[in-house]
């Protein structure tokens, strides 16, 4: 008998374009996992764009850019489910039963959730900020995923959604699987301004930013005032960000791109970070540039379909184990 293939849940709230930390962060695993056979379902949270903010600017240009960001690197979608969160009724009607399934104090008590506030500014928390760990638990439940790649920061939501599966399987019958969280080995890179790459901050290289955006925000970088260029990640963090961001998109050792560049200084790190990272997004700015909106919208009406008939089923198996 074949096995089935391992299900997969990844996605991104659409607040902007993807940038070079998301590519190597998670979007080249999701093309790796896809290559291997997985079957990958990518989400794009648009309801989740209101966890933090009062309203959902630009909402559609954004879902179709973050499509474009898909295509652009390599997911299939063909092979892989492209889906929009609200167009899926039956994926949020999940979230009932699971609210069931934990306690307030469980929720007040996520880290995540924590941090997420104390970010976002707001001087209220909306009841969908506080929920946001048990709207995800029924992203990555509907379709009964295996795994989920996500970061270390995301890994307390992660434990939710396991909190619930396990509490639904032993409460009502064994329905769902208890998925594995995926952490990427790449380190988490530095924006230019030194904090975490960021779309709210103003720090990140986009995917779809041009040869003459990229240079400016790079030359714009923080370093330090030693000359010679090492890649000591502990002591010189900004340095070693660019040194790895090079590295990355040469795909070399970066100790090897920090001897070349050696009495170079910043500017001479800045050089080669410059012409590493517009060679290496050359080829996606190509297909991003090709695409034309008739597209992205048919590959998010494919997704969503199918993502309407899994969730359906999955409903439907919930509804007759709790009756």
């Amino acid at each position: 008998m074949p096995v089935p293939p391992v299900t997969i849940l990844t996605g991104d709230r659409p607040t902007g374009p993807l940038h070079l930390g998301h590519y190597f962060g998670t979007l080249a695993n999701r093309v790796r996992l896809q290559s291997e056979g997985a079957d990958l379902f990518v989400l794009v949270a648009d309801y989740q764009v209101l966890t933090d903010r009062d309203v959902a600017d630009r909402l559609t240009e954004h879902v179709e850019g973050l499509v474009a960001d898909y295509l652009a690197v390599g997911i299939d979608p063909g092979a892989a489910t492209i889906f929009q969160h609200s167009a899926v009724p039956a994926l949020n009607q999940l979230m009932l039963p699971f609210l069931s399934l934990v306690s307030v104090a469980e929720l007040r008590r996520n880290p995540t959730v924590k941090e997420e506030i104390e970010a976002s500014g707001q001087a209220t928390v909306s009841g969908l900020m506080f929920t946001y760990p048990v709207h995800q638990a029924a992203d990555i439940l509907f379709c009964k995923a295996d795994l989920v790649p996500v970061g270390k920061d995301q890994l307390p939501h992660q434990e939710i959604t396991r909190l619930i599966a396990r509490r639904f399987n032993e409460r009502y019958g064994p329905v769902f699987p208890v998925p594995d969280a995926l952490l990427s080995d790449t380190p988490n890179l530095l924006g230019t301004d030194g904090r975490k790459m960021s779309k709210s901050r103003g720090n990140a290289i986009a995917l779809s930013a041009t040869p003459d955006e990229t240079a400016r925000l790079i030359k714009g970088a923080r370093t330090d005032a030693e000359r010679h260029i090492t890649y000591e990640p502990d002591t010189r963090p900004e340095v070693s960000n660019l040194v790895r961001l090079a590295a990355l998109c040469q795909g070399r050792d970066p100790r090897l791109v920090a001897e070349e560049v050696g009495g170079g200084g910043a500017a001479g790190l800045k050089k080669v970070v410059i012409e590493s990272v517009n060679e290496f997004l050359r080829p996606i700015r190509a297909r991003r540039a090709a695409l034309d909106r008739g597209e992205l919208r048919r590959v998010l009406r494919r997704g969503n379909e199918r993502a309407n008939e899994v969730a359906d089923r999955t409903l439907a198996e919930v509804r007759a184990v709790m009756t």
